[in-house]
């Protein structure tokens, strides 16, 4: 028996930004397998600004499901007047299976990992802690899941970037910036995001101030330490380590797009596996991150959007002890020089 193809699919990610930055992938996936289908993307509003410039999502709608029952209940107050045909759950909290099923959405789909996926009819199995794929495949895998149920057969393969912006815009944020921050032209600028947002284990301003230390060496490098909202006192502590003159400090204070924007005119964006790490990854800028050893957490599992030659990852040598990170900055420095800079 033939079934319809869906012609309104909710897609749902509504947690942290870096999560929703790995589902993506699975906008585009959906799109392609979908291609007539509405695309409708339920998010918080912390990341609704990069769901508004998601290129293959259609109608954006904010989650009040946080916010106790009355949320729930506003939410599903939403969900239901869009006639949804097929809901796909990436990352599925009792709150948020309950909203769909209490929207009458008929065919829902989420990983069978929680259990709230008694109010799914379709779930897959994916042991997703046991870290065997990027966690972008996990969610791919679950759009193909929801296309055999309709009998849609299709590949998805990644091919970055997934965010960009116009070249003259570009140019003219990369004018700006080196003007605003007095930045010789010939200076290539590396992005150093030493806040966490408490997602994941992270080297501690000591750490990173002995790293961009270390590569300051290199004499074309401009190190750029980035704040974002609560932030501005680490990077101001990371300034008073740092030997020399060779960096600024960036305080985003102009919103999530802009801060993306300039993410762009950047050579290397270093920081944890955090969510402008992954931001970074969709645009394909140069990254070195740095993970946990855990295995619910690894450089694998975490991987950013970036093609293989602009990606560098590095694991904590310590597993015992949750806030420090162990491990042999010489060796970083040196692996990135090589990587990214063995040329200048």
């Amino acid at each position: 028996m033939t079934i319809s193809s869906p012609k309104n699919i909710l897609v749902i990610r509504n947690d942290k930004l870096g999560d929703f930055m790995l589902a993506w992938p699975t906008f585009q996936c959906v799109r392609q397998l979908f291609p007539d289908a509405t695309i409708y993307a339920l998010v918080p509003e912390y990341t609704s600004p990069m769901a508004e410039i998601c290129p293959w999502i259609d109608e954006v709608v904010l989650d009040d499901s946080r916010k106790g029952l009355s949320g729930i209940v506003k939410t599903t107050s939403k969900i239901k007047k869009l006639n949804i045909d097929a809901a796909l759950c990436l990352h599925s909290t009792p709150r948020i299976a309950l909203a769909l099923f209490l929207a009458g959405i008929p065919q829902r789909f989420a990983p069978a990992s929680r259990i709230d996926q008694i109010f799914y009819n379709h779930t897959l199995t994916q042991r997703r802690s046991r870290s065997e794929k990027p966690e972008y495949e996990y969610n791919t895998d679950l759009a193909s899941f929801m296309a055999r149920h309709y009998g849609v057969i299709g590949n998805y393969s990644l091919t970055p970037p997934l965010l960009s912006f116009p070249e003259e815009e570009i140019q003219r944020i990369r004018k700006q910036f080196y003007a605003d921050h007095k930045i010789a032209q010939n200076r290539k600028l590396v992005f150093v995001h030493a806040g966490s947002g408490g997602s994941a284990t992270n080297l501690s301003i000591e750490q990173y101030a002995e790293l961009i230390n270390l590569l300051s060496k290199i004499p074309s490098l401009f190190f750029i330490l980035t704040a974002g909202p609560g932030e501005e006192k680490l990077s101001r502590g990371l300034s008073e380590l740092i030997a020399g003159s060779n960096h600024a400090i960036y305080i985003s204070n102009k919103g999530l797009i802009e801060f993306t924007k300039t993410l762009s005119i950047a050579s290397l964006f270093l920081s944890g596996s955090t969510g402008t790490l992954h931001v970074a990854g969709a645009l394909n800028t140069p990254v070195a991150a740095f993970y946990p050893r855990r295995q619910s957490a690894t450089a694998l599992r975490w991987q950013t959007l970036n093609t293989t030659e602009n990606r560098l990852a590095f694991s904590s040598m310590e597993t015992s002890k949750e806030n420090y990170f162990s491990i042999e900055l010489s060796n970083v420095a040196n692996s990135v020089e090589q990587h990214y800079f063995n040329n200048l």
